[in-house]
């Protein structure tokens, strides 16, 4: 009885006391934060850098629901499915929220019958995961999206996704990048002369996966205490694994005995050639690497793999550098599509996605440590009066600023002082205050102040808009 009776009093706790007010949590939930005004302001910035890029490269924008139906999600993921979000049942349809924008990207391929098409999209995508959000982990999360869908002569599209994330990562000056290159077929040719038996491809991918935060000799004994791999088929794997360079490496696995007599291995060191010579062109194999433990989790990738890096600085006297953590990744995945035709026709694709959380934290840190002020408005002007009783002229000035385009702002008093008018423009960095008073109405002009320098000029009403324009362009 003592323990129900325990119980009962504690259900009255949570429910709250007789006064009738209920306690409110505030906080978001799990997984997730909100955005102040100067986090977008960054966020913002970051967008705009990386919208850039995809239009430049000739991308068309889609949008997709933020939920799928669950069947369309399922299998599509290998061991990370766990992580994705089902609803409840809505009107008998099993739903699930997005796990990412690659396989609804292919759905929407397949359901409208699509062959060729280049474009990005930009959304939030969701994932059930313990959230490590210090190193910008959520379970809501944007990801910035840009894949080319179409039949194209080997590689070509693949060099371009590589020299996007090149440009992003070089505009956003986050530092010392490396973009690291692998294959899933080389991955696949390895696994099979090493002795790998087919049932265990997928979950040993898991674990060379896991090479960038654990020691070989931890992801070895995974292999073999947890899945039951022969060491000595761990220890093969071991010595391809740890290989990584450029086209040199390329030739001399090609010329690798074991390697070069599977089907598999063999087309990918091709292709990966091909790509290095492309990547070459387009000058930017100087952060490339080719990386023979880069794996990559997902089910769905068929052919060249790529996760880009950021290297830390802070030691010079190290010789590797370490890498600080994924801000972009992708691949080329030609059996996705196919999953959704009804009669199997595939399309293949190449893609990129941008770590956009992972970015936008450095970029705030940055920005925390330096003290930067960043301006969370465009107003380019403040509309202030220099006496009392000038409301009405104020509106009608701030009136004729908008309709002509200009981004005005005026205080919400009848009316305020100059000193707060100024002093508000100092606080939200507006750079002009344009000063109507009695002698300016009765002139034709007003009178237009540079917040930083303080000088002041009297314009014609008419030319008015024009100087503003003139004076906020530079």
């Amino acid at each position: 009885i003592a323990k129900e009776v325990a119980k009962l009093l504690e259900m009255k706790a949570q429910l709250g006391g007789d006064e009738g007010k209920h306690k409110f949590v505030l906080k978001t939930p799990k997984g997730t934060r909100d955005y102040s005004p100067k986090q977008m302001a960054i966020r913002e910035r970051v967008f705009n850098a990386i919208i850039t890029c995809f239009k430049r490269h000739g991308a068309e924008v889609i949008d997709t629901p933020v939920f799928e139906l669950k069947e369309t999600l399922t299998g599509k993921y290998g061991e990370d499915s766990k992580l994705i979000y089902d609803l409840k049942d809505q009107g008998g349809e099993l739903l699930s929220l997005r796990y990412d924008l690659t396989v609804p990207f292919a759905r929407y391929l397949a359901m409208n019958k699509i062959t060729n098409i280049k474009r990005y999209h930009i959304a939030k995508v969701y994932r059930r995961d313990n959230p490590a959000m210090t190193r910008g982990r959520y379970r809501e999360f944007y990801q910035c999206d840009f894949d080319i869908a179409g039949q194209f002569d080997p590689m070509i599209p693949d060099a371009e996704c590589l020299k996007i994330v090149h440009e992003i990562l070089s505009d956003l000056q986050l530092g010392d990048f490396l973009v690291k290159v692998n294959d899933r077929r080389i991955l696949d040719g390895m696994f099979a002369v090493c002795g790998v038996p087919d049932s265990k491809f997928r979950t040993i991918c898991s674990s060379v996966d896991k090479l960038d935060k654990m020691p070989w000799e931890e992801v070895r004994s995974e292999m073999v205490g947890e899945k039951g791999l022969s060491p000595e088929a761990a220890d093969r794997i071991g010595e391809y694994v740890q290989l990584h360079g450029g086209l040199d490496l390329i030739e001399r696995l090609l010329q690798d005995p074991k390697l070069s007599q599977n089907k598999l291995a063999r087309e990918g060191l091709g292709d990966m050639k091909l790509l290095f010579e492309y990547l070459t062109l387009f000058g930017i194999t100087g952060k490339i690497s080719f990386d023979l433990s880069l794996a990559r989790g997902l089910d769905y990738y068929t052919g060249v793999i790529f996760e880009a890096v950021l290297l830390q600085q802070e030691n010079d006297h190290v010789e590797e550098p370490a890498s600080v953590g994924s801000v972009a990744g992708g691949g080329r995945y030609d059996g996705l599509v196919g999953m959704f035709d009804p009669k199997g026709r595939k399309v293949p694709c190449v893609g990129v996605s941008i770590g956009i959380e992972r970015i936008f934290s450095i970029l705030e840190q940055r920005v925390e440590a330096s003290e930067e002020k960043i301006r969370t408005t465009e107003t380019q002007v403040l509309v202030a009066s220099a006496q009392k009783k000038l409301l009405e002229e104020r509106l009608k000035l701030i009136s004729e600023l908008w309709d002509a385009g200009i981004k005005a702002e005026v205080l919400y008093k009848k009316n305020p002082k100059l000193l707060n008018q100024l002093q508000y423009c100092e606080d939200t960095g507006i750079p002009l205050v344009a000063i109507v008073g009695e002698q300016e109405l009765k002139d034709g002009v007003v009178k237009l102040r540079v917040v930083a320098t303080r000088e002041e000029v009297n314009v014609r009403r008419e030319s008015l808009v024009e100087e503003i324009r003139m004076r906020t362009s530079q």
